[in-house]
């Protein structure tokens, strides 16, 4: 466990200090890029049948979980709340290797992943329902509450990184204490517990994610399924 809860510096490019964070979550990315290029690949070529119905069970859970959360088509959302899960659930697990500590632990690091979050919610949400319809969502029920609307979106923004954050955090630092305390007697339930934890905390983010998100597009409906000319995708 680190002395410090800020992320140490490595090196510098120039005036911009690259730290243990931002290695961390570039050796992330490329994991596992390269990770689905093999995975990919060795379906293409070798068509392994019992990965690929593993893989294929995964991606359709993520697309049923999508749609009925969305109640539209869910792959123009796949890739994102997928992707999400799949990258923050990594980044939580580092910490299972040794001397590595997730980037998740480290506020900019959630930071980020919020404001991935809040631009995705009004990209969708103008997708579906045009620049107008989508901004006057923001004059309801009356014109006067539109800062306290705005502010709403801003604050769960600021509350979604802060609660990964936090999470993150103080889970290592209690795993370091117990560790230090105890030794080896409890390092197998420790690291199945915090898998377990970590998963969640992954889920979680996305789900908040997926249902702003659904909120942002659920404006224009027929018959509880939402229009769009996408529907074909």
């Amino acid at each position: 466990m680190q002395d410090s809860i800020f992320s140490e510096v490595l090196f510098q490019v120039g005036p911009v200090e690259i730290t243990e964070t931002v290695v961390t979550s570039w050796g992330v990315m490329v994991f596992l890029c390269l990770g689905g290029w093999i995975v990919t690949r060795g379906l293409s070529v070798w068509r392994p049948k019992g990965l690929q119905i593993l893989l294929e069970a995964v991606v359709e859970a993520v697309e049923g979980a999508i749609e009925k959360t969305v109640n539209a088509n869910p792959w123009p959302f796949v890739p994102l709340i997928g992707g999400m899960w799949l990258y923050i659930g990594a980044m939580n697990l580092v910490n299972l290797l040794p001397h590595l500590h997730n980037p998740t632990r480290d506020l900019s690091t959630t930071a980020a992943l919020a404001a991935v979050s809040f631009t995705a919610v009004h990209y969708y949400g103008i997708r579906y329902n045009g620049l107008r319809n989508y901004l006057r969502h923001y004059l309801e029920p009356v014109f006067i509450l539109a800062p306290f609307n705005l502010f709403g979106e801003l604050s769960r923004t600021v509350a979604m990184a802060i609660r990964l954050f936090g999470n993150m955090l103080s889970w290592e630092m209690v795993v370091g204490i117990l560790m230090l305390l105890a030794g080896l007697l409890v390092p197998v339930p420790l690291i199945i517990l915090s898998i377990v934890g970590d998963l969640i905390q992954a889920y979680l983010f996305g789900a908040l994610t997926l249902v702003f998100i659904a909120g942002a597009v659920q404006t224009i409906q027929k018959e509880g399924y939402i229009i769009t000319d996408r529907e074909n995708h």
